[in-house]
């Protein structure tokens, strides 16, 4: 992998992690005006030191501040970007049905949900993650900077709620294609001066692409009058707009998501509708990817892995608290090798063991709330990481 080719940094974690419960019940303060916003920094403070410390420990790479200054994994980003409106009452008929949760609350009788629409030209005006990256960067040695990792929501993020027709204000951006290239500016803006402070590793969280693996979903688009493959290749598209024009010494990643609220996923169906497309399209270096149960599908559509690319197994789930057994893992992992080099783009087994890592497969917090994991199931989970990179990297 990027960071290292020591047998712990082939350890990892997707980003978020369970808030500890000083900062679990500050949080709940802070959600009902109960503590200042001060407040609750001090307390976030405390908690993303223990959090390195932890990473450190365990021999856990890259290395992020789980996600603790977030009340949802993807804010940050379009609540920061000039351009983007607050809507905290949109009603839930302008959401896309096809995403499986907004049927869920259309069935249930929601009327409406919050969220954000571009209601003008998007800019870039003020960082989005840069303050967090600096803390993050003063609780570590100067040699382990570049280690650390931020983590980001994907440009699709609203635009898979909404899609083309109610994303943004059509006489500000005429088509999807001018909407993502403005935000890919504002990604890229970030992204660069994350790299001048020492950022070597960005991952972007996408729960927009599995949702295309599922025949269900994209059924539901086309009886809706919208193209899966078409969106598919325009959320390819948007992807590449922020990532091009890194330096070659930046990792960027991908994590593709099945939905992590709280424990509960939302879509279902393996990678291969989208493998070859996603896989060989995509401009990222790495790829996070969810193989956790039988939701997840197999490991056949990582034939269409890029030699180029580094892939981190999600073989370890963060949705209960029950741990994996080491010698399953260790299977699993060279079924995945086997699969890569026989069937697909990988020369040798060393070489495709030089490009992989495993990981939990998902964050364990996608939201402050937490998944239904106690920090001890936590420390087991990661403990189980790094012991099954141990064992498999150094004897192989």
């Amino acid at each position: 992998m990027s960071t290292s080719s020591s047998p712990s940094c082939r350890a990892s974690h997707v980003g978020s992690l369970l808030r500890p419960k000083a900062l679990f019940d500050q949080r709940g303060l802070f959600e009902t005006g109960q503590c200042s916003l001060n407040d609750l920094r001090e307390v976030e403070d405390a908690a993303i030191r223990d959090a390195v410390g932890l990473q450190l420990a365990l021999g856990i790479k890259p290395i992020t501040d789980g996600e603790f200054r977030r009340g949802m994994f993807f804010e940050g980003v379009f609540d920061v970007l000039e351009g983007m409106q607050f809507m905290p009452e949109r009603p839930i008929s302008e959401f896309k049905e096809y995403i499986p949760h907004i049927g869920m609350m259309k069935s249930a009788g929601v009327l409406s949900d919050k969220t954000i629409f571009c209601s003008g030209k998007i800019r870039r005006t003020r960082p989005l993650y840069v303050e967090q990256f600096k803390y993050l960067a003063s609780l570590v040695e100067p040699e382990d900077v570049k280690n650390l990792k931020i983590t980001v929501c994907s440009p699709s993020w609203f635009h898979q709620r909404h899609g083309s027709d109610m994303t943004y204000d059509r006489s500000v951006y005429q088509d999807d294609d001018a909407y993502f290239d403005d935000l890919g500016i504002a990604y890229r803006a970030e992204f660069k001066e994350l790299y001048d402070l020492g950022c070597r590793n960005v991952q972007i969280d996408d729960p927009t692409f599995c949702f295309f693996c599922s025949g269900v979903v994209t059924a539901k688009m086309r009886e809706m009058g919208v193209n899966p493959d078409v969106l598919l290749d325009t959320y390819i598209r948007a992807i590449n707009v922020c990532t091009r024009d890194r330096p070659a010494d930046m990792n960027l990643a991908l994590h593709l998501c099945r939905g992590n609220f709280m424990g509960a996923h939302f879509c279902e169906g393996d990678y291969e509708p989208i493998a070859s497309r996603v896989f060989k399209n995509i401009d990222v270096d790495t790829f996070y990817l969810e193989f956790d149960n039988t939701r997840s599908g197999g490991f056949a559509p990582l034939r269409f892995m890029p030699e180029t690319k580094n892939v981190v197994l999600g073989l370890i789930t963060t949705k209960h608290g029950d741990l994996e057994d080491v010698d399953l893992l260790r299977t699993r992992l060279r079924d995945a090798v086997n699969v890569m080099v026989e069937d697909g783009q990988l020369k040798t087994v060393e070489y495709a063991m030089s490009r992989l890592a495993i990981s939990p497969q998902c964050g364990f917090a996608s939201v402050w709330q937490g998944n239904p994991l106690t920090e001890e199931d936590q420390r087991n989970k990661l403990e189980l990481v790094a012991k099954t990179a141990k064992e498999i990297w150094e004897s192989a």
